[in-house]
């Protein structure tokens, strides 16, 4: 998205500069910034407002603009690539969280519970069908409690980002949890990786895969 088309939507959305801002989560200036084509528009945000001119246009045939205190907006923290290697050593530490960058959802999600968004890295669950997650995919993801580690996991319903003490944060489907032993096995859609097992206990945070955001311009 450049810049006039950005400014185009606000204006579409009948929206200020401050306002839509808000909306995004981000101060005026930057706005001021993309509107003038200073600076590039995140690819999350363009997805964002893209949205929100297409549900004013699919709710409203008076041409009326969106009420927005009616919009429930949450903000959601990214690690993204780069963040990856911080958040796993920071993610018990609020101000850390706080400190990262966010992604605006509307009310497609479910607002209870614990949320966080990963930018998918390599190849690994890549397989050419419609259920890849493609290297920079951002993936909106909610958290299971450890509490809920101890029963059976809902493996048949969700894929999961996994955030392993030693190897990292990995984005993969589990095809087993042998809830007596603790262990849970890893499945790879890019047949090239074979499957593994790893112990809950060398687990940090596990979480549900709840939706995954991806470049028009991408399969």
């Amino acid at each position: 998205m450049n810049y006039l088309e950005f400014k185009e939507i606000r204006k579409k959305l009948n929206m200020k500069q401050a306002d839509i801002a808000k909306s995004i989560g981000v101060g005026t200036r930057a706005v001021q910034y993309w509107e003038k084509g200073e600076r590039k528009i995140p690819e999350t945000t363009a997805y964002f407002v893209t949205n929100l001119l297409k549900q004013q246009e699919l709710n409203d045939d008076s041409a009326s603009p969106v009420v927005f205190s009616d919009l429930k907006i949450m903000h959601v923290p990214l690690a993204n690539q780069y963040a990856q290697a911080g958040y796993l050593s920071n993610f018990a530490d609020e101000e850390y969280i706080e400190s990262l960058p966010t992604i605006p959802f509307t009310d497609d999600v479910e607002h209870r519970g614990e949320y966080m968004c990963f930018e998918v890295k390599g190849d690994s669950m890549d397989n050419g069908s419609y259920e890849s997650y493609l290297e920079g995919d951002i993936i909106l993801c909610r958290n299971i409690r450890q509490d809920y580690w101890m029963s059976k996991l809902h493996y048949d319903k969700w894929d999961f980002v996994i955030v392993h003490k030693e190897k990292g944060i990995l984005v993969k489907r589990i095809i087993n949890h042998d809830v007596e032993r603790g262990i849970i096995t890893l499945h790879s859609l890019n047949e090239y990786y074979e499957d593994f097992e790893i112990h809950l206990k060398d687990v940090a945070k596990l979480f549900n895969i709840i939706s995954t955001r991806r470049k028009n311009n991408r399969r």
